[in-house]
């Protein structure tokens, strides 16, 4: 036989958890509550009741079972009785835990509730947890269970609620509670908590200028998705030992002296003429009596384990990112040929479907067509052919994505050229001076040039250096 305990935080959770034991076949007289009874919340309080004497209670209150059927498990529930204990208060119960509650008195260990739950044999430290539950307005089902149905029973009080009291004896400590007699009969003073709310830091943008520069930072948010390890509750089995009588049926031999005597009239043989002689004979009477020995065997194993199983969850969120869009501002001298990834989408993706669709997706490819034109805002490359920066490039892409330059780099170029026009005109030169041919551009064209990253010379349509 075992003792399975459950602390709830409200009465509505321990009525379910008890309609469904009683659901299980566990019987009504093996399930017992005890609630706070502050302010007569579950059973009448006239002022009169005291620990040796009980009230009939009523209907618990109107937040809790309203709607329960009489009898059975129910008509536990709706019989709860109210009664005060010395240096806790009033309290509502029944079931067999209130008779050891009433029986314990102060003369157990601690007394009361305390006293009543170490006696069925929970440890003492656990019996003060639950004793200061209860006065701090929780309920708690006390169920005596077969051995082969206490795991049972333990997962029945799980599933409906019953919290983790190894968490809440954590926050009882934190408030101020120690589990000795003196709090386990009165109740511990709470202490004060504060709450300290700590804001994230934020990043600010900021803008500098450098030699008539404005730089505009680019920013962006990544998901970062890790997992914590929470505790969702859990059972704790206790062991006690009952004694009930045994009948068994045994076969016994018994012998009886038996005496007749019989009437005769022969002569006397003469071969027993020697009879005349006093003689006497013994007869012993013998029986069977039972003999009782016990021997203690192990008929079952209650075992207690925990299953691991994994599954994958789908985390869905939001990220932000700035994105600088640079538009060109017509004038009368320069008309820049450099232009922005969304001018230049289409051909790029033009450009994926005719030489990498069979290598991958077009999002795939995205980031490098997407780098190669934003190097034309950079002032690290502007007015730069491609054969000097390639080296510094790579490794900027290396460092982003590891080991992927070789299948990205002629995407990259392409969008390099393509924004920066190195491509128009039939020249497929990436910046390269392929005939010298001299550099025509004003001042004010070369001026521009540098702010827009343009390396087309307007006069000659060629690139220059």
């Amino acid at each position: 036989m075992k003792t399975v305990v459950g602390l709830f935080d409200d009465m509505a959770q321990a009525k379910t958890a008890a309609l469904d034991l009683e659901k299980a076949g566990i019987p009504r007289d093996d399930i017992s509550i005890v609630a706070n009874n502050e302010g007569g919340r579950y059973a009448p309080i006239d002022g009169s009741t005291t620990s040796e004497t009980t009230t009939t209670g009523h209907a618990i209150g109107h937040d809790a079972v309203v709607g329960a059927e009489i009898g059975g498990v129910a008509g536990l529930l709706l019989g709860l009785s109210g009664f005060a204990i010395p240096g806790f208060g009033w309290i509502a119960g029944a079931g067999w835990l209130m008779g050891l509650i009433l029986g314990a008195g102060t003369g157990a260990v601690i007394g009361g509730l305390v006293g009543a739950l170490t006696h069925v044999g929970v440890p003492e430290v656990d019996a003060a947890h639950y004793n200061e539950g209860v006065r701090r307005g929780g309920i708690l089902l006390a169920v005596k269970a077969q051995d082969n149905v206490a795991h049972n029973v333990a997962r029945i009080l799980s599933d409906d609620g019953a919290v983790n009291i190894d968490e809440r004896a954590e926050q009882y400590r934190q408030e101020g509670f120690m589990s000795s007699p003196a709090t386990a009969m009165t109740g511990a003073q709470t202490a004060n908590t504060q709450y300290a709310s700590t804001q994230p830091r934020q990043a600010t943008a900021q803008t500098t200028n450098r030699q008539g520069e404005t730089v505009l930072p680019v920013m962006k948010e990544e998901l970062e998705v890790g997992k914590r390890e929470v505790q969702h509750g859990g059972v704790r089995v206790y062991t006690h030992v009952t004694q009930q009588p045994v009948q068994e049926q045994v076969t016994l031999r018994e012998e009886h002296v038996n005496v007749e005597r019989r009437p005769a009239n022969r002569p006397v043989n003469p071969a027993d003429t020697n009879l005349f002689k006093e003689q006497s004979i013994e007869v012993t009477e013998r029986s069977e009596e039972p003999v009782v020995a016990k021997q203690a065997r192990v008929v079952e194993e209650v075992v207690v384990g925990k299953e691991t199983s994994q599954r994958t969850e789908n985390v869905q969120d939001t990220v932000r990112r700035t994105d600088v869009d640079v538009q060109q501002i017509p004038g009368s001298e320069h008309a820049s040929r450099t232009r922005n990834y969304d001018t230049l989408a289409s051909d790029f993706r033009s450009d994926f479907q005719t030489r990498y669709a069979s290598q991958g997706a077009y999002e795939q490819y995205e980031p490098a067509y997407r780098y190669g034109t934003e190097l034309t805002s950079n002032p690290t490359y502007r007015g730069r052919d491609w054969n000097s920066i390639e080296p510094e490039i790579r490794r900027d892409w290396e460092s982003r994505q590891p080991n992927s330059w070789d299948r990205f780099k002629n995407s990259i170029r392409y969008a390099f050229d393509k924004s920066t026009g190195a491509e128009r005109g039939g020249i497929q030169t990436g910046g390269r001076d392929i005939d010298g041919t001299p550099d025509t551009r004003g001042l004010a064209e070369k001026a521009a040039d540098a702010v827009t990253g343009d390396r087309i010379d307007d006069k000659t349509g060629k690139p220059v250096v």
